[in-house]
């Protein structure tokens, strides 16, 4: 009898390690489609980016019911009306900062932390920014636990940006404000991108690029992103 148990002990242990490893080629094989045809077909082609992309759990990032719509060609909820990015997006975003191995980039709007995490890879330092506080404590917890430490999250105001660790080599701000804030444009160091979707019903990405005269400004593709929200226009 005593022998019986330890074998269906063991046989259950085996069959929950086939499962977990069934789980990770799936999502595995997943992630791969999604860099070779939501990606590469559409024209990114940064190879960090690419790894990058190549790496991150997007799974980890969303909500256990929604993991199989993980690397669907879409955005999906994440609670408290805010999405997480469609991959493409994230990833034109991300190479459209040009991010070196060396910088120090500022994300606005944290969300679930899945493109805190895809900087993590590109960037020396990372530091997001998520107004609200339900939010960046989970993606704090879900990068923490999937042993990011090049990345800190910070509840607050994405307007006032975060002025402390400034200046930024890159901002990448993730939610649509009207106008672009000038304590972001402050806060970019000289060369420096900011990746930022700006308008109200119908928005584009704006490549900002600060320089020793200004910034140069240029208008990308259009898109749709959740209005960005500051404590200063309540």
């Amino acid at each position: 009898m005593s022998d019986y148990t330890v074998e269906l002990s063991s046989n259950s242990h085996q069959l929950q390690t086939n499962r977990f490893y069934a789980a990770m080629d799936k999502f595995d094989w997943k992630r791969k489609q999604m860099v070779k045809y939501q990606l590469r077909n559409r024209g990114i082609k940064d190879k960090r980016v690419l790894a990058a992309m190549s790496k991150v759990p997007r799974h980890e990032f969303v909500d256990s019911s929604l993991r199989d719509l993980a690397y669907s060609d879409s955005p999906l909820p994440i609670g408290h009306n805010q999405t997480i990015s469609q991959p493409y997006i994230v990833a034109y975003m991300t190479e459209a900062g040009e991010i070196s191995p060396s910088d120090k980039v500022l994300e606005i709007g944290t969300g679930c932390g899945y493109q805190a995490a895809v900087l993590g890879e590109m960037a020396k330092e990372v530091y997001s920014m998520e107004i609200i506080p339900q939010l960046a404590i989970k993606a704090r917890r879900t990068l923490t636990r999937l042993s990011y430490q090049n990345i800190q999250v910070k509840t607050g105001d994405g307007y006032q940006g975060w002025a402390e660790n400034a200046p930024y080599d890159a901002i990448i701000v993730t939610a649509a404000p009207e106008s672009i804030p000038k304590p972001l444009i402050e806060q970019l160091a000289i060369n420096g991108k900011m990746v930022i979707p700006v308008g109200k019903r119908d928005q584009e990405i704006f490549v900002l690029t600060k320089t020793h005269n200004g910034m140069l400004s240029e208008k990308t593709i259009p898109v749709r992103f959740v209005p960005m929200r500051t404590k200063s226009l309540q």
